[in-house]
């Protein structure tokens, strides 16, 4: 190469520097990759899914459970051999018993999209908490699932017009939060005796299952307003449990509940001249009616020994005679059947379960007649008084005030609707 050709080459790289050095930022890269044209050919999307599957790669078939409908049957109409189905029996023992199947439970069919495969999962609405994954692939596979809780924290306040049940409503609660109440408070206050005006402000957690909320509670302070007075329930964990307590640390737990059901009307009272509905005459009723549905779980309001188990052909029915400590013995009757496995002599805890309301022996509806007798004689059940639980204790003092302060204030700030 000659001289003048070697200049006018290092001229040329030099002005070529130059063009590089001045030039705007990133403007040769972008001219590049417009050059090149670079596209993403993967498809984004969200990947939904439902029981842990994802719904977009299979065709999904819902159903409901129909009334004499088994898993072989409803299986069958979907297309599985009854060797298939044997198969699935046998790899769900000992995770689910597909025996408990039953009427109004949803279900859902998984086949893959777009070929004719049979089935590869099919899924069992066990409850609200749970559901019952098949997996129908290669090996057979039984699951039970619970799905993720979430509790959510709330806020009520109402007055009673009518019944503690509307006024949960009007609140815009759900009405089954008056049902906890009652159990909570169910020591302190009569709540078939509940009179217009009576309050109450509530701080509540309530479960919620994939956006469905349960009628589930758990109460992190309550206030009731009854007759000027205000009646607190501040939960606090002593004792190896949970226990309501009032503002002053006294437990709101008795040695006898206020009513032996949860939330009914009562429809008699404690009387010694009361008209019959069924003789069409004057007597005494020494006890209390309580209205409710045939089925509704009658308690023992205070721990006992069960000294009858039986029927009176007299008109009571089906009846249960629980003995307490104190010469109590209360008395349950027109039950529609009594607690599996009850027995004369067996001992029952405070709210155990002993029978069911019914309409048995002389009756003119469903109700339950619930009587006291103290030493033999009878008294009234809405005016009995009842000892209570162990109070906060002296080294847990502190910690609950600091609590109950807490809880207090929250419940003043609230209004009632």
């Amino acid at each position: 190469m000659s001289k003048r050709q070697k200049i006018l080459l290092s001229s040329a790289l030099g002005i070529v520097f130059l063009v590089l050095i001045f030039m705007p930022k990133g403007s040769l890269l972008d001219r590049s990759m417009d050059e090149v044209d670079i596209t993403d050919s993967a498809e984004v999307r969200e990947i939904v899914y439902k029981y842990g599957i994802p719904v977009d790669d299979y065709h999904v078939d819902y159903g409901v459970v129909s009334k004499n409908q088994s898993l072989s049957t409803i299986l069958v109409a979907h297309g599985l051999s009854g060797r298939e189905i044997l198969r699935l029996v046998e790899s769900s023992k000992g995770v689910f018993d597909v025996r408990k199947i039953r009427p109004g439970q949803a279900y859902a069919c998984f086949y893959p999209r777009d070929t004719t495969a049979r089935m590869s999962f099919w899924v069992y609405e066990a409850d609200p908490r749970s559901y019952v994954l098949f997996d129908l692939r290669d090996e057979y596979k039984t699951e039970v699932v619970n799905y993720p809780v979430e509790w959510i924290r709330k806020q009520a306040a109402g007055t009673v017009e009518s019944s503690l049940w509307n006024a949960m409503s009007v609140a815009g609660s759900d009405p089954m939060l008056a049902v906890e109440l009652s159990r909570i408070f169910g020591w302190t206050i009569d709540f078939f005796g509940l009179q217009k005006q009576d309050a109450f402000r509530v701080i509540y957690e309530q479960e919620s299952i994939e956006g469905r909320e349960l009628s589930n509670f758990r109460v992190l302070g309550a206030v009731f307003t009854q007759a000027d007075s205000d009646y607190y329930a501040i939960p606090f964990f002593q004792s190896g449990e949970w226990m309501y307590f009032n503002e002053q640390g006294k437990s709101l737990e008795g040695a006898f509940l206020k009513a032996p059901l949860d939330f009914f009307r009562i429809t008699s009272r404690f009387s010694n001249s009361r008209f019959h509905p069924v003789l069409k005459r004057y007597r005494s009723h020494h006890g209390v009616d309580y209205a409710a549905p045939v089925g509704t779980p009658v308690y023992a309001i205070g721990a006992g020994t069960v000294t009858a188990r039986a029927y009176d052909r007299k008109g009571g029915g089906n009846y249960v005679k629980i003995k307490h400590a104190n010469s109590y013995v209360t008395t349950y009757m027109h039950l529609s059947k009594f607690a599996k496995g009850l027995r004369v002599g067996q001992k029952v805890a405070q709210k155990e379960t002993i029978g069911y309301v019914g309409n048995s022996g002389m009756s003119t509806g469903p109700h339950l007649d619930f009587r006291i007798h103290e030493n033999g004689r009878p008294v009234n059940p809405l005016k009995i008084k009842s000892q209570p639980k162990e109070p906060v204790r002296p080294e847990n003092r502190a910690e609950f005030t600091v609590l109950r302060d807490s809880v207090v204030k929250e419940l003043r700030s609230l209004t009632p609707f």
